[in-house]
């Protein structure tokens, strides 16, 4: 009778499909990071590193959005090419993850491509609006919009206390305070005024 109920609660054990929470990674690859808890004028963080060290997906996702071509001038100063090159990702937790300011992005790294947790999507630079400054990984947290919304695809959560837990392994989701945020805002809120 013994072996008979061990043998079912295997076999349910087996059986039962194992629901994991996302795994999350630093999204900056075997380099010395410094950032800050705090961006200059909306949700962001710049995460310093040396130029060349790589910028990862910090979740399984689809890539979303890729710019390969810095058109940034001063003046205008126009938001939507302050970034330079960057790209966005769509994670498997319905979350978007931006980085700008890439020197380059690898050839296959395109919109729609399937990319997990840890994959090279670009290198660390200066180009855009960060030209002339310490190379760095410009950082944003948000919720996926139609192409070209820049306002938000930057950054609306801010990312330090994520970025603190993934630097050390642990696996916090910034999914509910991005819904939070986009409940708060609607969708697409107004374009900034600067």
């Amino acid at each position: 009778m013994i072996r008979k109920l061990v043998a079912v609660a295997l076999l349910c054990t087996v059986m039962t499909p194992a629901q994991a929470a996302p795994v999350y990674t630093f999204p900056v690859a075997n380099c010395t990071v410094n950032y800050a808890r705090a961006h200059h004028d909306y949700a962001a963080t710049d995460i310093l590193a040396k130029a060349g060290c790589k910028f990862v997906a910090p979740i399984n996702g689809t890539v979303d959005e890729v710019n390969r071509v810095d058109t940034w001038r001063s003046p205008p100063n126009l938001g939507i090419t302050r970034g330079g090159l960057s790209v966005s990702i769509i994670g498997e937790d319905g979350v978007r993850y931006y980085g700008s300011h890439l020197r380059s992005i690898p050839a296959n790294i395109e919109p729609g491509v399937a990319v997990l947790a840890g994959d090279v999507l670009g290198e660390i630079g200066s180009t855009g609006s960060a030209r002339g400054t310490s190379p760095h990984l410009h950082f944003g947290i948000s919720w996926p919009t139609p192409p070209n919304t820049w306002w938000v695809r930057r950054g609306e959560v801010l990312p330090w206390k994520y970025l603190d837990a993934w630097k050390k392994g642990k696996d916090l989701s910034p999914v509910k305070a991005v819904a939070a945020r986009k409940a708060k805002v609607g969708e697409i809120p107004p374009l900034p005024k600067k």
